[in-house]
């Protein structure tokens, strides 16, 4: 029954990042192509897409409530292999949280060139006397 379920779990996580792929690629898509509408363009960096996480995290949810059913059952070793999924699945998904949100954006792009120094100061005596 354990392996059953294993099996059947991966098959659910397969099919889940298929669907996350396709969905990539079809955001990716929809950047890249214009459209007929006149709008604002995308942001630049449009943050970062938790759907892969969330998609993951939900899956370890139910394999965990199945774990808990299965134990409370009296199906102690198909329960234990759940349990065993299921945390799996949650440090998986809890690894990839932390190593997304500890990346650091990058720096913006200046959006005022100050004009050159004509004194032939350095920069600093240049900020000082106005331009």
């Amino acid at each position: 029954m354990g392996l059953l379920l294993v099996v059947a779990e991966a098959a659910a996580g397969a099919l889940l990042a298929l669907w996350l792929v396709v969905r990539g690629l079809a955001r990716s898509r929809s950047q890249d192509m214009p459209t007929g509408k006149v709008s604002a363009p995308p942001p630049a960096d449009p943050g970062t897409d938790w759907t892969p996480a969330i998609a993951f995290g939900l899956l370890a949810l139910v394999v965990a409530c199945l774990a808990v059913a299965l134990l409370r059952g009296g199906w102690h070793w198909a329960g234990g292999t759940q349990a065993v999924v299921a945390v799996a699945l949650g440090v998986v998904v809890l690894a990839s949280v932390v190593e997304e949100s500890s990346r650091n954006p990058p720096e913006p792009a200046p959006t005022w060139n100050s004009p050159p120094c004509r004194s032939g100061g350095d920069s600093d005596e240049c900020a000082r006397s106005g331009g």
